[in-house]
């Protein structure tokens, strides 16, 4: 009996010595990454924010408002950007245009991909347009009137209705990811919230500058 014993303790001692070699050889595996995975390069691969989110307390409250609330928001812009393919007049219209949905497509795609792995709810795609009516009271939303008024025009009345509709728009945005900023926990979507309010801020200003106000 005492050798049986002996024997499984033996067993069960090179068990645990292999069990642990193994973790120890994920977690190395784990940091030799290729940093291309993260989207960012390497320099945002080692940022505690986009590698480690689970040390910050992973997402909040504010992070799955920003979500939610930016999806709808975006696909409104992206809606916007498709009526100016053949209804603006103005080159540079229809080149903003483009790049609004070349951007915020993406996005869309990201923050659905957050929210379902935060097993939270993702907006349907009734909730994207004016047609609708869901996101009226969000910052910087079409209503369905102002919608439907954008569709019916073309040439230059498109041209300087869309770029009013779209700053509007487009501040609605700002204003939400400094939201984000200020609340928010999770930090890829903090970095998503910076990067909006760069490239939204820019390009009212660029609208602005082809309305000829200040």
């Amino acid at each position: 009996m005492t050798a049986r014993r002996l024997s499984r303790t033996r067993a069960a001692v090179a068990s645990a010595a292999v069990t642990a070699a193994a973790l120890v050889l994920a977690a190395c595996g784990g940091d030799g990454g290729d940093p291309s995975h993260t989207g960012h390069g390497s320099a945002r691969a080692a940022s505690p924010s986009a590698s480690a989110p689970a040390e910050r307390g992973g997402h909040n409250a504010a992070d799955v408002a920003f979500a939610q609330g930016m999806i709808p928001h975006h696909r409104q812009a992206v809606d916007m950007a498709d009526m100016a393919a053949d209804r603006a007049s103005a080159t540079e219209v229809k080149e903003l245009a483009a790049a609004i949905k070349k951007a915020q497509d993406p996005e869309i795609r990201t923050l659905s991909g957050w929210l379902t792995s935060w097993g939270e709810q993702v907006p349907g795609e009734d909730a994207s347009a004016g047609h609708s009516g869901h996101g009226d009271g969000m910052a910087g939303m079409m209503t369905p009137q102002e919608m439907d008024q954008l569709e019916k025009s073309s040439g230059k009345a498109f041209d300087t209705a869309f770029l009013k509709l779209m700053i509007k728009h487009h501040e609605g945005a700002v204003a939400m990811a400094r939201t984000e900023q200020a609340k928010g926990s999770h930090g890829p979507a903090e970095e998503m919230a910076a990067a909006i309010i760069a490239s939204q801020s820019a390009e009212i200003t660029r609208m602005k500058e082809l309305l000829g106000t200040d």
